[in-house]
């Protein structure tokens, strides 16, 4: 039965890579297509999409990084998969949840460094239907699901894998028990787009392939070639709309279509993995609900909604997307902590989703106080913490008016002094406490 897909996607595959020298020439003058364009700009209109860990390492409860972290030979570690039984996994209730929560987009670990695939791959035993009991394509009913509900699937994919032996050993991994001399980096690349390929031709119209882990060679004494140009050329082809993100930690090269930035607002680097120059991409920051990604059972230091929703109005602020995270537990589910944020969210963005949904950076760069949003000639400006009853704004833009989101109260405002001066009855409070200016 499944002989005739894999003849499908062979050929599919061979008719994409046709003329290697060719296709690399033609990515250095990589030209976004039309529908590119336009996801590019639904995406930046989107602020908010949840990111999804979830494999067998969600098993040992010790984050997605076990393997390489405790060491653990990679064939012991694989004995996991044939108890891996996520009985409570509900694609319908995710997908339900993360949309009630006001979230655009999902994005899922198709595959993570342990090399595990959540979906029915042809390429690998190593995958959720033929090596555990479960036997289901999570993929195929998280992508039915989204598609049903309107909601965009994108694909994490990672570039490494502790646990092919054709994978060229980088920085992790190490202590796998895998042979260095058997990498093959052709083996292993042909693999990763022959998946690649199954993604972007049996689960139906995909957001954003989303990449990580080409950091792992970034301590080699010659550079490592990833071949990404004719990688990314592959992904346009198979889906012209379908954006490419790399969290390679680096200013984005020819062929991306987003900018990622992991666990920093963009241009900052408090975590040390942002550093990187802004570019004029759309925008995206990941971030953690708690601490990890997987799921770890001893992390339930979970960031509190306040300071989550603070957290997207900041990102938004900075004319970029939210990426949130959740792990979910061996059984499926979505732990109880992350729902009741995910609640507390949706709370929000159903009342005031709007000051963020469709804008763009505002024009006063973040503050102590807070930052704005614009759309149009609508000016927010969300204040987060102010300890007086007067807000000065050095605007260059003229101020037709000034009211109080919730309650459309008008404000007063006095222009002078470089800027436009806003006064108040009483000291803003709350989590965010919205103004609309109209402007000129």
């Amino acid at each position: 039965m499944k002989t005739p897909k894999r003849l499908f996607l062979a050929t599919a595959l061979m008719a994409s890579l046709i003329g290697g020298k060719a296709t690399a020439q033609a990515t250095a003058s990589y030209v976004p297509a039309e529908e590119n364009l336009k996801a590019r700009q639904e995406f930046a209109d989107s602020k908010l999409g949840i990111f999804i860990h979830w494999g067998i390492y969600s098993m040992f409860a010790q984050g997605e990084w076990y393997m390489t972290n405790a060491n653990i030979d990679n064939k012991e570690y694989a004995k996991a998969a044939s108890a891996f039984y996520p009985i409570r996994f509900n694609a319908r209730e995710w997908v339900s949840a993360i949309k009630d929560a006001g979230a655009r987009y999902i994005c899922f670990t198709s595959r993570h460094h342990d090399g595990f695939s959540m979906w029915d791959t042809e390429q690998s035993a190593y995958n959720i239907v033929d090596a555990t009991p479960f036997g289901r394509d999570v993929i195929k009913e998280l992508a039915d699901e989204c598609h049903r509900q309107g909601i965009k699937l994108h694909f994490y994919y990672s570039h490494i894998d502790w646990t092919r032996e054709d994978y060229p050993h980088g920085r992790t991994g190490r202590g796998t028990g895998k042979d260095p001399k058997k990498a093959d980096w052709p083996s292993y690349y042909a693999f990763m787009n022959r998946q690649l390929t199954e993604l972007l031709t049996n689960y139906g119209e995909v957001g954003a392939i989303w990449f990580d882990g080409v950091w792992d060679h970034d301590q080699d004494t010659v550079p490592f070639d990833w071949q990404l140009e004719e990688q990314y050329a592959l992904i346009h082809r198979l889906q012209p709309a379908c954006l490419v993100g790399n969290n390679h930690h680096q200013t984005p090269v020819e062929g991306e279509d987003i900018q990622i930035f992991e666990r920093d607002l963009p241009g900052e680097n408090k975590a040390g993995l942002s550093g990187q120059a802004i570019s004029r991409l759309p925008l995206e920051t990941c971030q953690t609900m708690n601490g990890m990604w997987g799921y770890k059972i001893i992390d339930q230091n979970y960031k509190s909604p306040e300071t989550l929703i603070r957290y997207l109005v900041s990102t938004s602020g900075k004319g970029a997307n939210l990426l949130l995270n959740i792990g979910p537990q061996p059984n499926g589910e979505l732990p109880a902590a992350a729902l009741d944020r995910l609640k507390a969210i949706g709370e929000w963005t159903t009342r005031y989703g709007e000051t963020i949904y469709g804008t763009t950076a505002g024009d006063i760069a973040a503050q102590e106080w807070g930052v704005t949003t614009r759309k149009g000639n609508r000016l927010f400006v969300h204040i987060f913490d102010l300890d007086a009853k007067e807000l000065f704004l050095p605007l260059t833009c003229k101020v037709k008016k000034a009211l109080v989101y919730d309650t459309k109260q008008p404000l007063k405002v006095k222009r002078g002094n470089g800027g436009t001066t806003l006064f108040f009855d009483e000291i803003p409070s709350g989590v965010d406490y919205i103004v609309e200016l109209e402007t000129k």
